[in-house]
């Protein structure tokens, strides 16, 4: 194999639990393993992103990773982690978000090499559709105790203490059917090895005791922590919902500022997660950023890596760029290349004033327009002094004539003007 793979996982932080002998395993061979991704949704979040990420270290090692999108699973749900029964979707839902998924995949692992360790992408509905519940019953159900099954930790969180609210039949026979899937990959694609994270190794280890009891053939697990902030709450959550993967969902300036604004302590937790960046070169970085934190050298390179892996080297520079019009020396034109909803998100908690579009279409003039149309100003006389004094901008370019009317040519978007006084107060002043 070209490196350890259990090794590569250990020193970054991403193994938890491991089988023995999986780390033998996987020094002996090429080795196919998967980790299954629910289609919940038609795009992934930087929750699956650990897991993905395991996948792609694992192809980077010489082995054949296996990408399975639970279509079936998701009509059921996995009971892991959830206080509550999820909704069930539709095929037709479920058909569309593999699809979608697959696109987001691709960006990680290689689908299409020649080599043997190509990665492969399933469904487990192809395999399930068609099995019945009788047939599931007397060659899966009676293979696993009731009592086994309970004495996991995802059930057992379901019945008493931490969410007691019960689980439904539906739910409780989720653990065998991710139980199959690996039975059926190991039969039929010789996948040795299922990988998810700590909250699965229940769910996992089900699978290893299907196999050996139905085959005999050998089966192994390993886990990943649960990424958490260093705060202890949950990553990837923010005050506006998941961090998408997806542009239409967050977008690449969003998704580039999320690794932007990571604590220190995370960012050296995550740059070893969320990058193929290697061991001497992480280790360097932290120790840079260490000598000058104020500078962010380790998020800066955090959320280069993760932007252009995810979206694109153009997205990563046009995020980069947008940063700058608040936070840099961004130019005039700069500002007018952003897009609307880009714009928009720049600005977000910029103190914000409306006018009448009707009245800037006939001019306005400039200190009328600061000091009464809008409080940037809190007198004409005050707004007349700092555009002399060349401290005032309009739209990244200075204001240095108080008498002519500014009108609607003025406009970003055709809708905002972005006023700046001094170097770090800005006002976005919407036409309505």
């Amino acid at each position: 194999m070209k490196k350890n793979f259990v090794e590569e996982l250990r020193w970054r932080g991403m193994l938890q639990d491991i089988m023995p002998g999986t780390e033998e395993q996987l020094m002996k061979e090429q080795t196919t393993a998967y980790v299954g991704i629910d289609p919940t949704a038609d795009s992934l979040h930087i929750g699956h992103l650990c897991g993905i990420m395991m996948l792609k270290h694992l192809q980077n090692c010489g082995h054949k990773p296996i990408a399975l999108l639970g279509g079936a699973t998701g009509m059921i749900g996995d009971p892991s982690g959830k206080s509550a029964e999820r909704n069930l979707l539709t095929e037709e839902t479920l058909r569309h978000n593999v699809a979608a998924i697959r696109k987001q995949l691709e960006k990680f692992i290689d689908f299409n090499s020649t080599e043997p360790n190509a990665a492969e992408l399933v469904n487990n509905y192809d395999w399930m559709k068609d099995y019945t519940f009788l047939d599931f019953a007397r060659n899966i159900g009676k293979l696993i105790t009731v009592n086994y099954m309970m004495a996991k930790d995802s059930v057992k969180k379901r019945f008493n203490g931490e969410f007691n609210c019960g689980m439904s039949f539906t739910e409780f026979t989720y653990q065998l059917l991710q139980g199959y899937d690996f039975v059926y990959l190991n039969e039929h694609k010789n996948c040795k090895l299922q990988m998810g994270g700590s909250d699965q190794w229940g769910n996992i280890t089900t699978g290893t005791e299907l196999i050996k009891k139905i085959s005999g053939n050998e089966a192994f697990a390993l886990t990943c922590p649960l990424v958490t902030k260093a705060d202890g709450t949950k990553f990837g959550k923010t005050e506006s919902g998941n961090i998408w993967l997806d542009r239409n969902y967050t977008s690449p300036y969003r998704f580039y500022q999320f690794w932007m604004n990571v604590a220190d302590d995370d960012a050296k937790r995550y740059i070893r997660i969320f990058t193929t960046l290697g061991r001497e070169e992480i280790e360097s970085l932290i120790a840079e950023h260490d000598q000058a934190p104020h500078l962010r050298l380790l998020q800066k390179r955090l959320a280069e890596e993760v932007t252009v892996m995810v979206h694109s080297r153009e997205d990563y520079e046009a995020a980069v760029e947008a940063s700058q019009i608040l936070f840099g020396n961004a130019t005039a034109e700069a500002l007018h290349r952003l897009d609307e909803e880009t714009f928009l998100q720049v600005m977000d908690g910029v103190p914000q004033f409306t006018i009448s579009r009707a009245e800037l279409e006939q001019g306005i003039a400039p200190l009328d327009l600061l000091a009464e149309k809008t409080q940037i100003f809190p007198s004409k006389g005050e707004a007349r002094k700092m555009i002399q004094a060349n401290g005032f901008s309009m739209n990244k370019e200075k204001l240095t004539d108080p008498q002519t009317p500014i009108t609607t040519a003025a406009l970003l978007n055709n809708r905002y003007i972005l006023f700046q006084k001094g170097k770090k107060n800005y006002y976005l002043v919407k036409a309505e």
